[in-house]
Formats: structure tokens, C-alpha cells, sequence
């Protein structure tokens, strides 16, 4: 009989259990009862707020701990921030209590274990995500901390009154669990210890007797809880039992705990001894330099360890050193050490590392010192490698490479480094201190180049030095700087053999001008150069420093006084509100434009450090006021004309965005205030529009960006009041029939030989119909303009004609009525046309007859 048949009596199971592994019982039939409200409240486990509070911040502080022992940055930044939010959750209990003693211990602990890892090394061999995280940390662990200063210098003191986790009041039934518990991990840790030392096989029989002997007491389990529960509760699956056979399944398993802690390999890596050579070998600059082009083969080839190969040159250059092989070989190997720390990114778009960047510097300047102190030493690209020496001292040094190559690449490094910080924080700001450095170097190299370069050589060091002055506006000595860039400038124009250089050059040298308000040799240079003819079929870097310029020299003309240049200079530019992306400033996204990945990253790398940026809102406002200053005069003087012409198409959108509100406030930002001025400025009311245009916020926001913002708010004042006495003529002139000149000049603030010459030009080219009478000293209109009955009917008649043109056009493509009728009338005029040539012929026969009978 099979043993699933058998029924469950007490005496077969226990005779059966020692030979069979499962058998199925049958449960006892469960008896449904209603739960009572005691046994519910028996079962659960109650917490007050405080103790879920610091039992959350006890998990969060184990985290923490855990994330500190492996030097996961990334992770004790997360817990940070979940246990400042646990925090705040516990004001109130706070307030009453007192601040958690485990917290400030954890706060204290997390400062000090940051700022030991910024002091150490780590920093510079740690990847880029911890890195990054270490800096935010420092700087949020810094601030948080000062609320807690008093606590933190408490803690130093007595650190044995801080514990490191609180602990929660339990109540009886939990102890007892508790020490259940404790009892249990002891049992499970022996049996774990005696199964180390038994195989397999063992240990899977041993499992399975603990699973049977579960199977029974959760048997037994269920029988009292069906008894108790209610009737639904029988149908529900009971997950509860299951997770205890699986934890105590896997509890006797556990042997050991391995913990992988995942580091920086640069940093956990041990230094292995590495011999270059053999013992019995003799070190000679032959074996040396064999060394480094063994070394240097390597380099490229894939599984080649770049870190390896550093540290390898790093010791070959101390045994050279140690030998005394000379000079030569000392540049050679910190020249392979240069190019082997540009290839440490594989990437393209990824950025050296700073303490790798302060390494190249150091190593420039030392290669740079090497080739200044030995003249005998000659660096050029076009050394083949047969040609190359480096260790024969009787013949002249020879060495293929090229220094000015290696210092354009560092400065190509030091913007890609720039340009992945964050513009608005302090790590931009410490980046941005290598750059006197780097120009320091450029400087020794240009010395050099003097000496021993070839002219296109002294042109890319020329160009390269005027690349770090152009932006730069020097208050002070403006002079020397403006010099220095015209004579580089200079040697470029005349001795570059290629376009490109020369192009920049001229575009660097209109940018410093302009930036210095020299207006007439900035215009005149771009004049000069042609560039706007031949821009478009140039590369994008050099259209991108041609909008730079042309924005620049805007600025200038606006500085100056010259409305009409500055705006169109800016015109291109703030056409299509394309503006931030035309300059290099930032990446749009435009609406029904897909670009690549290849494309953004590209148009990533093309961007400029934020230094060299130019306000864009600025731009727009000097945009807006000069096409203000533009449009409004010839706004009004076309009063009657029916077809407008527009000037400036973004200053009417403004406009018209402005007209189509139903209620009009206050003007808030640039914009506002730009339409506001120019709403006022059409009834000739100055004072209205000087208030809108230079006041407190648009000074802060616009005009004290500018250099000399004085003599620029004054200029604009005066523009200001010309503009609304042209306005004010050309809109109010059918009022009058003669004005004193003295009255306008009260009115409008300005001296009477101005008005007196504005209101001369103005007649001159016949903007205003009147005479001056000189001993008067009054202005005469003529009335020539039409009453508003007669603009309205010449608006009429002229829309009447184009409608009939448009009709008629369109009866003749369909060859309606109207079609028989205008061709009926075309053979009319061909038969009148036919008739007249046929008589004009008669008179000429006529003529010549007559002249014959004579």
C-alpha cells in the first residue's frame, strides 16, 4: 500500500519518519471563530513616533557607515540627503528633547572622514563620479554643519557621551523575543561551524530534516490558527510561514561573508616593483632609449595599461637622471609622458582630469626650461627617425617633435575643463586660476620661438597669445594691451602663408578695438578684411568669432552714438532668436529639428567658457532701444501712408504682443520696459521714456554692464529727447502753424542751436514740410499733409485698385465672362493699332509721290 494513502496516526508516524523523508498529512478539520479585539491587539507591536524616528535615522546611520567603509562617495551623498529630510521630520521631538546625540556623532564623523579624503591622494586617483560627489559633499556638509557647531565641539570633547546608534525602550515580550532570538543565532552559528568540515551531500540531508521537522510544527501552527481566524482568512495564502522556512533554510548554509568592496584601481592598486632591466645588465642612454621606444610602441595597442606605462617612464627618467645621460634623453621622456597623458581618455568629449592637468603643466615647463638652458638641442616635426638623436653627444642633439603642438593641445584640455565645471560654482572659479599659469608658458615659448622658430611657427605663438587678450577688457592699461595685440597682429598680416590666421588675427584685432571703443578702426579694419563677403563658406569656429565681433562692434557703435550702425550690425543676430546658439553660448532645442548625437556633441565642444561669454540680454536691449530709436520717428512720418514699412520686425512683434493684452501693468522685465519707453516716446513725452529706459532695475540688469555706463546714459538721454522732438513734429505738425524754436528747446530740454539744426535736417531731406524763419527765429509749416478724411479715401481708392487688379487676373487664368469681354476689347486695340499703321503707310506713299511729280 502506498504510503500517500496512509492515514495520519501517531504511532505509524513515528515509526515511518526515520526511513521516509515527506508524507502528506491530513490537516484536522478547522473550526471558524470570529477573531476578538484582544487577541489583535495581543499581536501587533505598537511605536510611538519618537522611537519609528530614531530607529529610521539608526538605518540611515549604519548606511552611512557601510558607504564609509568602501569609500562610496556617490552613496554616502544619497544617505546624506535622506538623513538631513529624516531629520526634519523629528523637529518637533527636537524642540522638546534636544538634538539626537547618534546624529551629531554621524554628522561630526561624515565632515571629518570627507576632509581627510580631500587632503589625501585619493582625490587625484578616484573616478569622476566620486570625485564630483566629494566636492558637493564638502561643500553641503560645511554649511549644514555650522547649525550644529556648539554639538559638533561637544563631541570632540567627550565623544564617549555620543553613542553611535540610540537605542529604543522595548517592552518585556520584545526582550524575551529578543533574547529567542539571540539563543537561536548562537545555535545556528555552531551548526554552521560543524557543517564547514562535512561535504554536500551531508549538508542537503541535514536540510532536509529541518525542513521536515518545520513542515510538522507549521502543521501544528495552522491547526491553532485556523481555530482563531475568521473565515476568509482560510482562503488567503499564508506568506508569513514560508519566509521562516526559507530564512532558517539559508541561516546553516552561511560559512563565510566575503565583502567586494569596489574601489578605484589607480588608488588600491599596489605598487609592483618593476625591472626595467636585469641585474647584469649594463645601463647605457643606448639601452635607455631602446627602453623607450619599447615603452612607447606599446602605446595605442589594445590592453596596453596607460597608468603602467607612466609610472614605467616615470622610473626610466629617474635611472637617466641618476647616469647622467644629458638633457636630451630627459626631453624625450617627458615629451612620451605628455602624449601618454593626453591619450588617458578614450573619449573625445571627456575632459583631463585636474591633477593629471597640473602634472602637463609642470612637465611643459620643465621641457620648455630644457630647450631654453640648451641651445644645442634642436625639436622640429620634420627629423625623421633616422636622423633622431638623443644620446650621441658628439653629434648636435636632434629630436622629432614639436613643442607649440603640445602646448595647442593643453589649451584645448584646459577649455574642455571649463567647460564641463559648473559656471556658477567656486570649482570654475579655481579651474579658471591654471590660466595665468598656461599663459605664463606661452610666453617662455614665444621667447624660444624668437629665437629659433620659423615665421609660421611665430605666427601660431603669435596668434595663440592674442587668442588669451582679445576678450579681455583692460581698464587700466589700455595702451600697452592695445599695442601688444596690434604688433602681433601685424606679424601675422604680413608674414602668415596661410588665410586662416590671418582671418582670426583680423577678427581678434576688430573685437579688442571695438571692445575699447575705438570705433573708426574697428569699422574700418572689417571693412578692409571683406570677411562678410567669404564668412559663410568658412569653417564654423571662425563664424562663430565672426558673430562675436560683429556683436561686439554693435555694442561699440551703440557706446559711440551711432544708432543706425549698431542695429544693423545686430540685426543678423537677433533675427531669428537664434542669438545664444550663433554666439557659442548654449546648446537650443528648436522645435521640428532632430539632431544626432554626433551633432550635439559637436556643437558641445564648439561652445566657450563662460568667461568669454557676452549678455545676451544685454545684446537684446541695446537691439530693442536702437531700433526703438529708429522706429518710432518713421512710425509717425508714414502716418498716412497705407503700405507701412517695417524696420525692425522683432521690436513690432513686441509691440503687437503688448497691444493684444487686455490690461497693461507695470513693466517688469527688459522687454516691458523697452515697449513701455516706446509707447510714450510716440506722444513725444521725454521724461516718461528716459524713466522707463534708465532706472534702478534696467541700470542693474543692463546699463552698469557696460564699461563707462555714465557717458552711455547720458548719450542715451540725449538720443532719447532728439528721437521725441522728431516724433513729436512729425505727429503734432498739422496743429501748428508756426512754433518758436526757443519754446521746442524749453519743451524738450535741449539747446536751441541743437533744435535749430535737427529741425534744418529734417527739411533738407524733405521729412518735414516748413520753412525757418531766421529773425524770428520760428518754424512754418506749409500744411501739406492730408486731413483724415482724404487719408481714408486715398486708403480706399487704392485697395479698390488692387482688388480689380486681383480679379481681373483671376477671370483670365478661368476664362470666364469677363475673359470674352477683355479679349473682345484686345482685338478691338489690335484692329485700331492695324488701321493706324495702314494710314501713317498712305501719307509716307503720298509723301514720296508728291516729291517725285517735283
Amino acid at each position: 500500500m502506498s504510503k500517500f494513502f496512509v492515514q495520519n496516526s501517531s504511532s505509524e508516524s513515528e515509526s515511518e519518519s526515520e526511513n521516509e523523508i515527506a508524507e502528506v498529512q491530513k490537516p484536522t478539520r478547522p473550526i471558524f471563530t470570529y477573531e476578538s479585539d484582544e487577541d489583535q491587539k495581543g499581536s501587533r507591536v505598537v511605536l510611538s513616533e519618537r522611537d519609528k524616528r530614531i530607529e529610521e535615522i539608526n538605518n540611515l546611520v549604519r548606511q552611512l557607515k557601510n558607504a564609509k567603509k568602501i569609500k562610496d562617495i556617490v552613496k554616502s551623498n544619497q544617505t546624506f540627503d535622506e538623513l538631513v529630510k529624516a531629520y526634519e521630520k523629528c523637529r518637533k521631538i527636537v524642540e522638546k528633547e534636544g538634538h539626537f546625540k547618534h546624529f551629531i556623532r554621524a554628522v561630526a564623523d561624515l565632515e571629518t572622514f570627507v576632509c581627510e579624503l580631500w587632503d589625501s591622494s585619493w582625490k587625484s586617483t578616484a573616478s569622476k563620479s566620486n570625485s564630483t560627489a566629494l566636492t558637493k559633499l564638502r561643500q553641503r556638509i560645511r554649511k549644514y554643519n555650522k547649525d550644529f557647531e556648539k554639538e559638533i565641539s561637544d563631541f570632540r570633547a567627550n565623544p564617549d557621551n555620543y553613542p553611535e546608534e540610540e537605542k529604543i525602550a522595548k517592552s518585556e515580550s520584545e526582550e524575551s523575543e529578543s533574547e529567542e532570538e539571540i539563543v537561536t543565532k548562537k545555535e545556528t552559528k555552531t551548526k554552521a561551524e560543524k557543517s564547514e568540515s562535512e561535504s554536500e551531500s551531508d549538508e542537503e540531508e541535514s536540510d532536509s530534516e529541518i525542513s521536515w521537522d518545520e513542515t510538522e510544527e507549521s502543521s501544528s501552527d495552522e491547526e491553532l490558527v485556523y481555530d482563531k481566524a475568521d473565515a476568509y482568512k482560510h482562503f488567503l495564502k499564508d506568506t508569513t510561514t514560508t519566509k521562516k522556512k526559507k530564512d532558517e533554510k539559508k541561516k546553516p548554509k552561511e560559512k563565510k561573508v566575503v565583502v567586494t568592496v569596489d574601489t578605484d584601481r589607480e588608488s588600491e592598486k599596489p605598487k609592483l616593483e618593476r625591472k626595467l632591466f636585469a641585474k647584469d645588465e649594463e645601463i647605457t642612454p643606448t639601452s635607455v632609449f631602446n627602453k623607450l621606444n619599447e615603452i612607447v610602441s606599446a602605446r595605442g595597442r589594445k590592453g596596453t595599461d596607460r597608468h603602467d606605462q607612466l609610472e614605467m617612464l616615470k622610473e626610466l627618467r629617474e635611472i637617466s637622471k641618476t647616469h647622467d645621460f644629458g638633457p636630451a634623453i630627459d626631453f624625450k621622456i617627458v615629451f612620451n609622458q605628455m602624449a601618454i597623458s593626453f591619450d588617458y581618455n578614450t573619449r573625445i568629449s571627456a575632459c583631463m582630469k585636474p591633477e593629471v592637468f597640473q602634472e602637463c603643466l609642470n612637465m611643459l615647463d620643465e621641457m620648455i626650461k630644457i630647450v631654453l638652458e640648451n641651445s644645442d638641442i634642436e625639436v622640429n616635426e620634420n627629423v625623421l627617425d633616422e636622423e633622431e638623436n638623443v644620446h650621441d653627444k658628439t653629434k648636435p642633439y636632434k629630436i622629432r617633435g614639436c613643442v607649440l603642438t603640445v602646448t595647442d593641445r593643453l589649451h584645448e584640455e584646459f577649455i574642455k575643463i571649463l567647460q564641463q565645471c559648473d559656471a556658477h560654482g567656486t570649482e570654475y572659479v579655481e579651474r579658471l586660476k591654471d590660466e595665468p599659469k598656461l599663459n605664463a608658458l606661452t610666453d617662455k615659448l614665444q621667447t624660444y620661438l624668437e629665437t629659433r622658430g620659423n615665421t609660421q611657427e611665430l605666427c601660431r605663438v603669435y596668434l595663440r597669445k592674442v587668442e588669451n587678450l582679445y576678450y579681455k577688457y583692460d581698464k587700466n592699461n589700455e595702451k600697452t594691451s592695445a599695442e601688444t595685440v596690434d604688433r602681433l597682429c601685424k606679424f601675422i598680416y604680413t608674414n602668415d602663408s596661410t588665410d586662416r590666421l590671418r582671418a582670426i588675427a583680423m577678427l581678434c584685432h576688430v573685437y579688442h578695438n571695438a571692445l575699447h571703443d575705438r570705433w573708426f578702426e574697428a569699422r574700418d579694419l572689417l571693412l578692409m578684411s571683406h570677411l562678410q563677403e567669404s564668412i559663410d563658406n568658412s569653417d564654423i569656429p571662425l563664424q562663430i568669432l565672426y558673430n562675436r565681433t560683429m556683436v561686439q562692434i554693435g555694442l561699440c557703435a551703440f557706446r559711440v552714438g551711432n544708432i543706425k550702425d549698431a542695429h544693423s550690425a545686430l540685426l543678423d543676430i537677433q533675427v531669428g532668436n537664434r542669438a545664444k546658439e550663433l554666439l557659442a553660448q548654449g546648446v537650443m532645442v528648436q522645435r521640428n529639428v532632430e539632431k544626432s548625437k554626433e551633432q550635439e556633441i559637436k556643437e558641445r565642444q564648439r561652445l566657450i567658457p563662460f568667461h568669454m561669454h557676452i549678455n545676451l540680454e544685454l545684446i537684446e536691449c541695446v537691439y530693442l532701444v536702437s531700433a526703438m530709436l529708429i522706429e518710432i520717428p518713421f512710425m509717425s512720418s508714414r502716418e498716412f501712408e497705407t503700405k507701412k514699412r517695417l524696420i525692425s520686425k522683432q521690436f513690432h512683434y513686441q509691440l503687437k504682443l503688448s497691444e493684444r493684452q487686455p490690461l497693461v501693468g507695470p513693466p517688469e522685465n527688459m522687454r516691458e520696459h523697452v515697449v513701455a519707453a516706446s509707447r510714450v516716446m510716440k506722444k513725444g513725452d521725454w521724461k516718461a521714456c528716459i524713466d522707463y529706459l534708465i532706472n534702478e532695475k534696467m541700470c542693474a540688469k543692463v546699463w552698469d554692464l557696460m564699461p563707462q555706463s555714465d557717458n552711455v546714459k547720458q548719450m542715451l538721454m540725449k538720443k532719447i529727447k532728439e528721437e521725441c522732438l522728431r516724433t513729436y513734429l512729425f505727429r503734432f505738425s498739422a496743429v501748428y502753424e508756426s512754433i518758436s524754436i526757443e519754446s521746442l528747446a524749453n519743451m524738450f530740454d535741449l539747446p536751441r542751436n541743437f533744435v535749430y539744426s535737427v529741425i534744418s535736417k529734417m527739411i533738407i531731406n524733405e521729412e518735414l514740410m516748413a520753412s525757418l524763419d531766421e529773425p524770428t527765429q520760428t518754424v512754418v509749416m506749409h500744411r501739406t499733409e492730408p486731413t483724415k478724411l482724404q487719408t481714408l479715401a486715398l486708403q480706399l481708392s487704392e485697395k479698390i485698385s488692387n482688388l480689380m487688379d486681383q480679379t481681373e487676373r483671376m477671370v483670365q487664368i478661368r476664362g470666364g465672362e469677363m475673359g470674352a469681354f477683355l479679349n473682345r476689347n484686345h482685338q478691338g486695340q489690335q484692329n485700331q493699332q492695324a488701321q493706324q499703321a495702314k494710314q501713317q503707310n498712305y501719307k509716307q506713299i503720298r509723301a514720296q509721290r508728291g516729291q517725285q511729280q517735283k
